[in-house]
């Protein structure tokens, strides 16, 4: 993966953290707790202002979430 040449819109840092978030997209996944959203972060690793990304979601992730929920 070609790192990113991120710099913070709060304090101009240049060192930040990668990680992944899901979330549920509608009704029939909040009942079930299906997390059918997927979202990449850039955290600031001095001030930790955070931004999120949404990122394509797989079925197969999808199918494993539903499974082991």
């Amino acid at each position: 993966m070609k790192p990113l040449q991120y710099t913070c819109p709060k304090c101009r840092h240049h060192q930040y953290t990668i990680g992944e978030m899901r979330a549920t997209g509608g009704r029939f996944s909040k009942l079930f707790n299906i997390q059918t959203e997927k979202f990449s972060s850039v955290t600031c690793k001095q001030c930790k202002y955070t931004e999120f990304y949404k990122a394509p979601s797989s079925a197969l992730g999808n199918f494993f979430d539903f499974f082991t929920n």
